[in-house]
């Protein structure tokens, strides 16, 4: 008969070195400590991993300047977010014109992209060149405009927190 050390495995629960019932294990271990009038430990105290800043106990203010952070890196991903798929469809519309063009004269005209190049092939040239387009602008579009306002939200904060100092 195995005892087994309390809140471990039995040799029942482990087959070939692996935990077979990990959730069933772990509501016992809460059941034995419940019982003894002790709480289990938090996930961050027990784990090997660091926790995160959210995971940390905070005091009231410093949630609050967390909760304020984020609410301002939404508003700023969203409206960049925004005006990357706006500068986007403008430059694949433009391109989506500047290929057609080229692209159905030279079919028309050249022999071999005449004889190679059905209305298919000619669809993906012009598909594939917006596409690109689109993808390349919005990313550069978007960055930008994190970048730039990212910045100004630095200096914004360090103004702010230069003035209630001086206050």
């Amino acid at each position: 008969m195995d005892i087994g050390f309390p809140n471990q495995p039995t040799n029942q629960q482990i087959v070939m070195g692996v935990l077979v019932f990990p959730r069933e294990w772990w509501s016992q271990k809460r059941k034995e400590l419940e019982s003894r009038g002790q709480r289990p430990p938090p996930a961050a105290a027990t784990s090997f991993m660091i926790p995160a800043i959210i995971e940390q106990p905070l005091y009231p203010k410093q949630k609050q300047v967390l909760d304020n952070i984020a609410e301002e890196k939404m508003k700023r991903a969203s409206k960049c977010a925004d005006a990357g798929i706006k500068a986007g469809v403008r430059a694949a519309i433009i391109v989506a014109i500047a290929t057609t063009i080229p692209t159905v004269i030279i079919a028309h005209k050249v022999p071999w992209a005449k004889a190679n190049l059905n209305y298919a092939g000619q669809a993906f040239i012009i598909s594939s060149s917006s596409a690109a387009a689109y993808f390349i602008v919005a990313e550069q579009t978007i960055l930008e405009c994190i970048h730039k306002a990212s910045y100004a939200a630095t200096i914004e904060r360090e103004r702010a927190a230069a003035r209630s100092e001086a206050a």
